[in-house]
């Protein structure tokens, strides 16, 4: 489990509901190389360290789904989101728990670095 994973922390089961509903968008906040090596299909990209100039790109009318390897960094990413107002979840143990429940990744082939 990531470090911040009591900051809101969501399993894979009730991300992918989000997600699946349209309620909620997933935010991965790695950086490029590990998004290029798999990914959410329907995430946005904006690495943590961009995070505070990109924030105007996040959709104000969907719940936010943060994601990092293993739930760290997204758990810093929801914890400053949520000063910001936004209302975001931290995807508990990140995409390696989204890997270990059989979820898909982009690509096909892909993979958590």
């Amino acid at each position: 489990m990531g470090l911040f994973t009591g900051i809101g922390g969501i399993d894979t089961g009730r991300a992918v509901e989000l997600l699946a509903s349209g309620e909620a968008v997933a935010l991965d906040v790695r950086e490029r190389y590990e998004w290029e090596a798999g990914h959410i299909g329907s995430a946005l990209h904006i690495p943590l360290g961009e995070l505070t100039v990109r924030r105007e790109e996040l959709p104000r009318s969907k719940k936010i789904v943060a994601v990092c390897r293993t739930g760290s960094r997204s758990g810093a990413a929801t914890q400053a989101l949520r000063r910001a107002g936004c209302e975001v979840e931290n995807l508990s143990g990140g995409l390696v728990a989204w890997v270990r429940a059989g979820l898909p990744l982009d690509p096909p082939d892909g993979s958590v670095i």
